[in-house]
């Protein structure tokens, strides 16, 4: 599965991702010339930094550990080379001979990129969210920049890191096979990120509200509330870092499925043809970073009273500018393409269709749950009025409205994989998967942006600077709130279309026929377990919420009865106990889920099969995408009901209409920062876990699995 020459046109993504990551260092450097601001703002953001750096170095430490088991797995253990993209040549446990060296150094490089841009990107926003406070008070306009600033670093990063790593690998092995153990690096650090962070951040959320708000009646991020601080640390660990790993892990695996099916369904054409199809996908990824580069500088310029739609505005600049560099870019393949046919011309063209196609359907998705969440909408509201009626009311409203969220988006990835697949067949949809996440430079800019201004506006109202900078923080953070639901949306489905991309390359390299067999026995059980995977992978995150932020519930309570001087605000609570609840919860929940993700598809192909393997994993992601759209949107929809009633409306705060909304808002947080986001991660893992281990399973019963020697 290797390639005599890469086409020298990869130097393309190899510049822009070295490009990324020099404009975000200078985004940084322009966040931190900023005025942190007063004495007491600056105590609070360093409680915040240490909890968020304490928790990743344990989180890393741990990483670290399980990094190194599977890269002597890989190592050791694992085929050295494939033959045509489809069955090993031979596998060849360790006996001395011919190390899996070049897939294993790609699973670590995958690992520690994944770790840093995570780690970069958190640590500036740390850093950003008292300067964004203290912008505040200058100007809409100055917090605004300072957080997108920020929030664009963690961007910037993902994206360049993973154009790095990916196109520097394929150049110098190439081959697909090798850019495989990268991908995998970085779905399992993104996986400890989501998970970990996810605990984390709703233990406090969740703790925080029950006693903070619904027994005592504080005020959001009210400095008296022992768990402010921990879920301020949250945010970040979780939002920033967690889903920064997230969006790196699927923008990377869209990349390889896509790769992976060009070098084997261009099996018949020329080496150089070959080649074009494979680094296809990882220059038009570059064309994104681009485009989403352009944006974000024009956002800048750009001056608005409207943040959220000064967010969105740049996520329409990068789609439009996306587009155009697009075409540019394939004429350029074409023309530097030596012995293209006719016929291949026009495939390059349908597959530039299918990239905008899928981009466009992540639009819809996006849209779709700005309108199931945004607080001026009608889901949102009528969760709202719901709440007049009760506790019991407003969870039903939200969970059905939820549910009902899931439609849309399921239609427009329908009609993209409908349409790609007219068009280019597999590797059409693969190509669809890419463009769904080729200005992943931007989404992941507006979803840093979020938790930024979340502290900013903790920060201001800790920090004393009155009502009316409160009230300009609160503006970027309602525009946060929104840009975090659409983000979330967008990294959704563009998950689960990568993923069945990466079902398709898995489909093809084992040489399974596509039209997997349902009546098969071996078959049904496949499918009918993938479809519960997703279920008992939630259901532990939320069960290690509820432990968690039962222990943090007891913790606050404890705190506001033996110390009354916390409540009277003469004595500052104990942050630190509450960081390290959070810490040690979450790092010790976030476990199992792992191991489960791993171990589930080995065992499928294991015990029934490779075939079987494949129905596991459609079943996993069709049950998976439902899943995480319904809770992720009902959950944002919680959130911003209660944000609305908070806002004055329908009684304000303190009533029992808030009461019932802080209720839909507790069961939400986990739903929408915990298990939703977080099967994204699962089902790229399990897909990126059945391949790489892919050659050892085909040796087993030659890939019929364990039950079919036994039985036969």
């Amino acid at each position: 599965m290797v390639l005599a020459n890469v086409p020298l046109t990869i130097i393309i993504a190899l510049i822009a991702g070295v490009i990324s990551i020099i404009v975000a260092i200078i985004f940084s450097l322009i966040v931190f010339r900023e005025d942190p601001g007063n004495e007491r703002m600056v105590e609070v953001s360093k409680y915040i930094e240490d909890g968020a750096k304490k928790f990743l170095f344990v989180q890393y430490r741990i990483l670290s550990i399980f990094v190194l088991i599977l890269f002597l797995i890989i190592l050791l253990f694992l085929p050295s080379e494939l033959t045509g993209g489809k069955v090993p040549i031979l596998i060849r446990p360790f006996n001395g001979d011919a190390l899996n060296w070049r897939q294993a150094i790609a699973y670590l490089i995958g690992s520690i990129a994944s770790m840093f841009a995570g780690y970069l990107g958190m640590m500036v926003g740390v850093k950003a969210n008292t300067r964004a406070s203290f912008g505040c008070t200058k100007s809409l306009d100055k917090g605004f920049d300072v957080a997108f600033f920020g929030g664009a670093v963690m961007g910037l990063a993902v994206v360049g890191f993973a154009l790095i790593g990916i196109s520097g690998i394929f150049w110098i092995f190439k081959t697909p096979n090798v850019v495989l153990g990268f991908s995998f690096g970085a779905s399992t650090i993104a996986l400890f990120m989501k998970c970990g962070g996810g605990i984390y951040t709703k233990t406090a959320d969740v703790g925080a509200d029950l006693v903070g708000k619904a027994e005592y009646h504080l005020p959001e991020d009210d400095v008296r509330n022992p768990a402010t601080i921990a879920d301020n640390v949250g945010d970040n660990v979780g939002d920033i870092a967690g889903m920064g790993s997230d969006l790196f892990d699927s923008y990377v695996a869209s990349i390889l499925a896509a790769m992976i099916l060009g070098y084997v369904l261009m099996a018949g054409a020329t080496d150089a043809v070959r080649g074009t199809f494979v680094i296809y996908p990882i220059v038009i990824s570059a064309v994104g970073l681009i485009a989403s580069l352009i944006g974000i500088l024009l956002i800048k310029w750009l001056k608005t009273k409207d943040p959220g739609k000064l967010l969105n505005t740049g996520t329409y600049i990068a789609t439009a500018l996306f587009a155009a560099l697009g075409a540019l870019f394939v004429w350029v393949l074409i023309k530097t393409t030596p012995g293209l046919t006719a016929a291949e011309i026009k495939q390059l063209w349908y597959d530039y269709i299918c990239v905008v196609v899928g981009l466009l359907s992540g639009i819809l998705i996006g849209w779709t749950s700005d309108w199931f969440t945004r607080d001026d909408k009608k889901p949102t509201r009528d969760i709202a009025h719901a709440a007049q009626e009760g506790d019991a009311v407003v969870i039903l409203s939200g969970f059905s409205y939820g549910m009902l969220s899931v439609v849309p988006p399921a239609i427009g990835i329908a009609i993209a994989m409908a349409i790609s697949y007219y068009l280019d067949k597999v590797y059409g949809i693969a190509m669809a998967a890419v463009g769904m996440l080729a200005i992943v430079g931007t989404i992941v800019s507006n979803d840093a942006y979020g938790p930024i201004v979340d502290n900013a506006r903790a920060i201001a109202e800790q920090g004393g600077l009155g009502e009316e900078v409160i009230r300009t923080a609160d503006k970027l953070d309602s525009a946060g709130n929104t840009a975090k639901a659409i983000t979330k949306g967008f990294a959704i489905g563009a998950a689960n279309l990568a993923v069945f991309a990466l079902l398709f390359s898995f489909v093809e390299d084992a040489g399974i026929p596509l039209e997997i067999d349902l009546l098969n026995i071996n078959v049904l059980i496949g499918a009918f377990l993938g479809v519960v995977v997703p279920v008992l992978f939630s259901s532990l995150l939320i069960l290690s919420v509820q432990r968690n932020a039962a222990k943090m519930v007891d913790e606050i309570r404890d705190q506001f009865e033996s110390n009354p001087k916390i409540l009277e605000g003469t004595e500052p609570p104990n942050f630190k106990r509450t960081i390290e609840i959070a810490t040690k919860g979450a790092l010790r929940e976030l476990v199992l889920p792992s191991i489960i993700s791993i171990a589930m598809p080995l065992l499928i192909g294991i015990l029934f099969g490779v075939a079987a393997l494949g129905a596991f994993l459609a079943g996993a992601i069709l049950s998976g995408f439902v899943f995480a759209i319904f809770m992720s949107n009902a959950g944002g929809a919680w959130d911003n009901a209660k944000k609305w009633i908070e806002d004055g409306n329908l009684g304000g705060k303190g009533t029992n209409v808030h009461k019932a909304a802080i209720t839909g808002d507790t069961v939400g947080d986990p739903f929408k920062d915990t298990a939703g986001p977080s099967i994204n991660t699962l089902l790229v893992v399990m897909v990126l876990t059945a391949t790489i281990f892919l050659g050892l399973l085909i040796l087993i019963n030659n890939g019929a699995g364990l039950l079919a020697f036994i039985a036969g």
